[in-house]
C-alpha cells in the first residue's frame, strides 16, 4: 500500500500537511470541494506543491508529524527540494560538534 506525505499552500499563504492512501489530485480536489471541514476549508483554493511516497503507513505518519512541526521556513526549504538547508533551519539551530 503507498501513503502520500503532502504540503497544501492555501489561499492565505499557511501550509497544510496531510497523508493520504488515496491518489493524491482526487484527495487535493476533496480539499478544494470542501468534503471535510477542517483547517483548508476556509483557506480555499489550495494547490499541492510537495508529496513524498512511502511504503509503510507508519514511516509517512511519522513524516507528517515531523514536517506539521517545522517552521515556515523550513517547510519552504522543502518544497524547494533544499535538503542541505534543513538542519540549518531547526528551531534550536544547527547542532554543533564538540
Amino acid at each position: 500500500m503507498e501513503v502520500t506525505v503532502y504540503i497544501l499552500r492555501c489561499r492565505d499563504g499557511s501550509y497544510y500537511t496531510g497523508l493520504t492512501k488515496q491518489n493524491i489530485e482526487a484527495r487535493v480536489w476533496e480539499h478544494n470541494a470542501r468534503i471535510y471541514d477542517g483547517y483548508t476549508a476556509k483557506r480555499l483554493p489550495v494547490e499541492l506543491v510537495f508529496t513524498e511516497t512511502y511504503d509503510r503507513i507508519i514511516d509517512a505518519i511519522a513524516r507528517e508529524r515531523q514536517i506539521t512541526g517545522w517552521s515556515r521556513r523550513k517547510k519552504e526549504a522543502l518544497i524547494a527540494l533544499n535538503y542541505e538547508a534543513l538542519p540549518g533551519l531547526s528551531k534550536r539551530g544547527p547542532v554543533s560538534a564538540k
